[in-house]
């Protein structure tokens, strides 16, 4: 037979307060962090975003050559 799980409330607190000390752990980004982190990521994909343009571009009008 399938056995109970114990969900006493001793057992929920002792979960939460593991979880509290878990987020007291974490190193959160400062506003200046999180703004050059952006900037960062919306540059390249920028960039890659050019890339691929340029290569679809390049394609199309080489393969237009061979036909």
């Amino acid at each position: 037979m399938s056995e109970k799980k114990d969900t006493s409330p001793a057992l929920k607190r002792s979960w939460f307060q593991g979880l509290k000390a878990e987020f007291g752990k974490i190193t959160w980004p400062n506003k200046k962090q999180i703004i050059r982190e952006t900037v960062a990521v919306v540059i390249v994909a920028v960039v890659i975003s050019l890339i691929i343009v340029l290569v679809d571009f390049v394609l199309k009008n080489g393969l237009s050559y061979i036909w």
